[in-house]
């Protein structure tokens, strides 16, 4: 209908066939799927041709790689260098990355050593990457709004009951972690049974190891793109919730999600610094050690309510 798909790397050339001059249009994949046409979009998947829903649109656009990077590893345009906490990146990342050996030895200067590590983007473009910015920022929220955790704690079942201890967390990541692990101390319970035997037996309402694995998650796997809501931690008297902006991501989905064997990573360089900086063990471990952690402490298993825009986990409290 003389309509033509705008595609960004569309090219006409003109070719002789058979004595007769014939343009030859050639249209090669777009960077930055998805493209539009009218205000739809158009998949293919294996023999079906459809208009795209939003779930399909979302996780084309999730998936762009060929020349565009993953969100944690773009630079910040409006930060500089000076943004981050040049100190703590020496004090504590940078020997999380390098033996000691290695860095006693190591000449490159700090700017050359900041892209190696892809805290920021290489010479002469020198920019903070989203990466720097939530592992080393001196303030995370100045550029990522939703780079914090929300914690709130009440005194009931439902969030109209009073608030007993409401903070938020923030901060660049080692300090986040290590006040969410404090936070996470200070509110866990301890019961102690003096009948079952000999020697006194004492149980947290919840184990702290399943809530730290379940919260990291929570940090690591969301959605730092197109939203600035925090990880919210909703403490009742009965249960926990951890809610989680953006839903499952790759080959994860609402159906699998929390499955052994399931991961993906939205985040693989903040991924790689959790693991480095010791908050993560092994990839893909976290939901099950959390649910052996539960399992352990008598509580029930964890609830997972993945959506397409939203995860929210549940641990109930130990009877």
């Amino acid at each position: 209908d003389g309509n033509i798909l705008p595609l960004p790397s569309m090219m006409v050339q003109k070719r002789m066939l058979l004595g007769c001059e014939m343009a030859v249009v050639i249209v090669h994949p777009s960077d930055a799927p998805p493209v539009r046409l009218r205000g739809r979009t158009w998949i293919r998947v294996g023999p079906r041709r459809d208009i795209a829903t939003i779930e399909e649109e979302r996780r084309l656009s999730e998936k762009r790689r060929a020349k565009d990077l993953p969100f944690d590893a773009r630079p910040v345009a409006s930060a500089v260098i000076e943004d981050l906490d040049l100190e703590l990146v020496r004090r504590v990342y940078f020997p999380s990355f390098l033996a000691p050996e290695t860095l006693k030895e190591n000449q490159r200067s700090v700017e050359q050593q900041l892209a190696a590590v892809r805290l920021a983007t290489p010479e002469p473009e020198l920019k903070p990457t989203v990466l720097g910015i939530l592992v080393a920022g001196r303030d995370p929220r100045q550029f990522l709004p939703g780079a914090y955790v929300q914690f709130l704690r009440f005194e009931g079942t439902t969030l109209t009951d009073p608030i007993k201890d409401e903070h938020p967390i923030g901060g660049a990541l080692p300090d986040l972690l290590r006040m969410l692990d404090e936070t996470f101390d200070s509110h866990v319970s301890v019961s102690v049974d003096l009948t079952a035997g000999a020697v006194e037996i004492r149980r947290p309402d919840y184990p702290i190891v399943a809530l730290q694995q379940l919260a990291r998650n929570a940090v690591l796997h969301r959605n730092y793109e197109g939203t600035n809501a925090p990880v919210r931690i909703y403490w009742f008297s009965d249960r926990i919730e951890i809610h989680s902006p953006g839903g499952p991501y790759g080959q994860v989905n609402c159906a699998n999600f929390g499955q052994p064997g399931m991961t993906d990573y939205r985040n693989p360089h903040l991924a790689e610094a959790m693991r480095n900086l010791g908050y993560v063990q092994r990839f893909g471990v976290g939901i099950p050690l959390a649910r052996q952690e539960l399992q352990k402490n008598s509580n029930p298993p964890p609830e997972f309510q993945p959506t397409d825009t939203h995860v929210l986990v549940t641990l109930r409290r130990r009877p």
